[in-house]
């Protein structure tokens, strides 16, 4: 299953210092046991078009191999649960988006 996790970063987080950190904590997340695979990145500069959405700050992708390996994560990972504790005051909003 994938993951797919969109933030909209707070406007007085949109420094070099703080991107550098956040994008520090995000290499850091993706280091959990549980993940598969990931990728994370910036809005891509596509052509502005109605169904294109580059409002967001940054995106991740993670691949699992199965739900219980997603479970895992979502309850009990340190890492998973480190990631929040550091940045959840950092982000206006947050979109989750789940693929079977």
């Amino acid at each position: 299953m994938e993951h797919h996790v969109y933030f909209w970063l707070n406007e007085d987080r949109k420094n070099e210092v703080d991107i550098q950190a956040f994008e520090e904590g995000i290499r850091s997340l993706c280091e959990s046991p549980n993940i598969a695979s990931s990728h994370w990145g910036k809005p891509a500069s596509t052509a502005e078009r109605p169904v294109t959405d580059h409002s967001w700050s940054y995106g991740i992708s993670l691949k699992f191999d199965s739900m219980e390996d997603h479970d895992r994560y979502q309850e009990g990972d340190v890492i998973h649960d480190q990631f929040i504790a550091d940045f959840k005051d950092w982000w206006a909003k947050v979109l989750v988006m789940d693929l079977a």
